[in-house]
C-alpha cells in the first residue's frame, strides 16, 4: 500500500545557495511535505519547508568534523540514522538532492546504489526497526571502533595502535567510513541490499559527470541520464557550487540545471552561489565587525559561555569537536575582566602537520577572535609558522614561529611582555615540538600561570619522530611519580630541572569521557 513519506533534510547553520533552495523546492513541488532541521540561524529557506531545530533529533554534543575538512559529513551520518530510527514514515535527503518525482516505498526502505561497488546514503530511507539501521546506530556509539569492513592489514593496524594507547579517531579515517562505506556494509550484511535502486534510481549523473548539467550543449546527454525509473538527482552540492563560481555564479543559459531553476521559479539573486573566496570574506568581515563591538558581558553572570562563542566563531575547541572550552571557562574565568598576557600557538587546522605548505594563505582565525572577545582587557598573541600577520587589533601580536626550531621559540616568547598568563598549544600536535615549547615557554610563564597542551591523542605522520616519548606519557610519568621519564636522558633532565616550578597538572580524556584516551594537559606554575 502507497504512503506518504516526508522527507527531513539538515543544514548546521547559514544561508542556503539556490542550489539547496532549489533541491528543497523540488521536494516541495513533489508533493512532499519537507523538514529542515537546523541548529543555528538559517536563512534563504522556502516557503512551506518546515524548520525543525536539531536538538530533537540529536543533541549538539555530538557534533563530529571531519579532522582533515572540517566537514560536517560525519555529525550528518550520525543525524540521519537517529531521525530514521524516531520516524517510521521520513526518508532522508541531503540538500543536494533534486527530487524528480515524489518518493513511494512500500516497506520503507529507499536508496540505491551509486556505482557497482557502493550504496549512497545520500538519499536514505530505512524502516525504524531495521536490522541495518541499528548496526549503523551501534557502530556510531563508538567514535574509536575499528570498522569490521576494512580490509585486514588497515583493521591490523588500527588494533596495533589501539593497543599501544593511540586509537584513531572516526575523525582521522578516510572519507565516508560512516556514510556509503557503513551503509553498504550493513545493509549486505542484514540482506536489505536487495532493496536498493539500480544506479539511474537516485544518482543517475555520476560524480564525474556532474560538470554536465550545468554546461548548455550537454543537456541531452543529462535527458538521457534520466529516465522514468528515476527519482532524483544528485548535485554533489560543494563541488557543483564550486563549479558554479567558475562560471561566473550560474549554470550556462539552457543548461539542464537552468531550465529546473526557471521550472521552479527559483530567484538566484536572493540566493547566490558564492565562491570560497567569497565566502571567507564575507565571514572575516562579519566577525571583524561583531569583534570591534563593545564586548557583550551580561551582568551578574559572568558573560557569554567560552563554548558558545567558539561556536559562533567557528572554533574547533567548542562543542562542534573537542569540547575544550567546557574545561577552559571553568579554569581561565577568573582571569576574565583582568589585564592578562594571553598566547596561543597554532592559529587555525589544516596547516604542515596535514600535508599543507607552511606558506598557504590563511584567511581566519577562529579561536584568536574567541579570546578577544573572552578576554576584553587581555594582550592577546598568536604564534604559528603560517602567517597569519593581516589579522589587525589592537589588542592582538601575531610572531611567526617555526616550532622545530627552539632558538625561534625562545626568541618569540622573549617579545611578549609581560610574560604570559596562559599559554594553549595547538601548535602541530607533534611530540617533540610540543616538549621543545614547553621547555622554552614554560620557565617565562608568570608565577600562578596555567600552561595548556592539547591533542595529545594525536601527533602528525608529517612530524612525528619515531620513538620519541610522547608528551601525555610524559605528564603521566611525573603525575605518577613526581619524576619526568623520556626516552631521551637530556630531555628528561631538561623536564625535571623545571619540576619543582610545577605545582601540580591534571591530564583530561578526549570529551571528558574516562575511557578515552588522554587528550588535553593543564599545567599549574608555583
Amino acid at each position: 500500500m502507497k504512503q506518504d513519506y516526508e522527507i527531513g533534510m539538515l543544514w548546521v547553520e547559514g544561508p542556503l545557495s539556490y542550489v539547496e533552495v532549489l533541491c528543497a523546492q523540488s521536494f516541495l513541488d513533489a508533493g512532499h511535505h519537507v523538514k529542515l532541521y537546523h541548529y543555528k540561524d538559517v536563512q534563504n529557506v522556502p516557503e512551506g519547508v518546515e524548520l525543525v531545530h536539531g536538538d530533537s533529533v540529536l543533541q549538539i554534543d555530538r557534533f563530529i568534523q571531519h579532522g582533515r575538512t572540517g566537514s560536517f559529513a560525519l555529525f550528518s551520518d550520525v543525524f540521519r540514522y537517529h531521525l530514521l530510527r524516531q520516524n517510521d514514515r521520513m526518508i532522508w535527503a541531503d540538500l543536494d538532492a533534486y527530487c524528480v518525482k515524489p518518493f513511494e516505498t512500500p516497506t520503507g526502505h529507499f536508496f540505491g546504489w551509486e556505482s557497482p561497488h557502493h550504496i549512497n546514503g545520500g538519499v536514505l530511507g530505512l524502516p525504524s526497526d531495521s536490522d541495518a539501521l541499528a548496526g549503523l546506530m551501534e557502530m556510531t556509539e563508538d567514535e574509536f571502533g575499528i570498522p569490521e569492513w576494512f580490509p585486514d592489514e588497515d583493521k591490523t593496524e588500527l588494533q596495533r595502535q589501539m593497543d599501544a594507547g593511540t586509537p584513531v579517531h572516526v575523525s582521522e579515517m578516510r572519507w565516508g567510513v560512516w556514510g556509503p562505506q557503513a551503509v553498504t556494509h550493513h545493509l549486505h550484511k542484514t540482506g536489505e541490499a536487495k532493496y536498493a535502486f539500480p544506479v539511474e534510481g537516485l544518482y543517475p549523473v555520476s560524480f564525474r559527470d556532474r560538470r554536465l548539467l550545468m554546461r548548455t550543449r550537454t543537456k541531452e546527454r543529462i535527458e538521457d541520464m534520466i529516465t522514468e525509473n528515476t527519482y532524483s538527482v544528485h548535485f554533489y552540492g560543494r563541488r557543483v557550487r564550486e563549479f558554479l563560481s567558475s562560471l561566473g555564479g550560474m549554470p550556462e543559459e539552457r543548461s539542464w540545471m537552468d531550465e529546473i531553476l526557471k521550472k521552479h521559479k527559483i530567484d538566484c539573486d536572493a540566493a547566490p552561489v558564492l565562491s570560497r573566496e567569497e565566502k571567507a570574506e564575507k565571514k572575516k568581515a562579519e566577525a571583524m565587525k561583531d569583534l570591534m563591538a563593545i564586548p557583550r558581558v551580561a551582568t551578574g553572570k559572568g558573560g557569554e559561555n567560552l563554548t558558545d562563542l567558539a561556536d559562533r566563531y567557528g572554533s574547533d575547541k567548542g562543542s562542534t569537536k573537542h569540547r575544550y572550552t567546557e574545561l577552559y571557562h571553568m579554569l581561565f574565568h577568573p582571569y576574565r575582566q583582568s589585564s592578562i598576557t594571553f598566547l596561543e600557538m597554532g592559529l587555525l587546522i589544516g596547516g604542515p602537520e596535514h600535508g599543507v605548505d607552511a606558506d598557504r594563505v590563511t584567511k581566519d582565525c577562529p579561536s584568536i577572535r574567541m579570546w578577544l572577545e573572552y578576554f576584553p582587557n587581555a594582550e592577546i598573541h598568536g604564534l604559528d609558522v603560517s602567517d597569519f600577520s593581516w589579522f589587525e587589533h589592537e589588542r592582538f601580536t601575531f610572531h611567526r614561529c617555526d616550532m622545530d626550531d627552539r632558538a625561534e621559540i625562545a626568541r618569540a616568547i622573549e617579545e611578549i611582555s609581560p610574560a604570559p598568563d596562559i599559554v594553549i598549544d595547538d601548535a602541530s600536535h607533534a611530540s617533540h615540538h610540543q616538549q621543545n615549547a614547553f621547555l622554552e615557554i614554560f620557565p617565562r610563564l608568570q608565577s600562578g600561570g596555567l600552561y595548556v597542551i592539547e591533542d595529545l591523542r594525536w601527533q602528525p605522520d608529517t612530524y612525528e619522530k619515531p620513538g620519541i616519548t610522547k608528551t601525555a606519557a610524559l605528564f603521566r610519568s611525573w603525575l605518577d611519580g613526581r619524576e619526568f621519564q623520556h626516552s631521551d636522558g637530556d630531555i628528561a633532565a631538561q623536564f625535571n630541572a623545571l619540576s619543582g616550578d610545577i605545582s601540580g597538572c591534571i591530564i583530561e580524556p578526549v570529551r571528558y569521557q574516562k575511557k578515552r584516551k588522554d587528550q588535553v594537559v593543564v599545567i599549574h606554575k608555583k
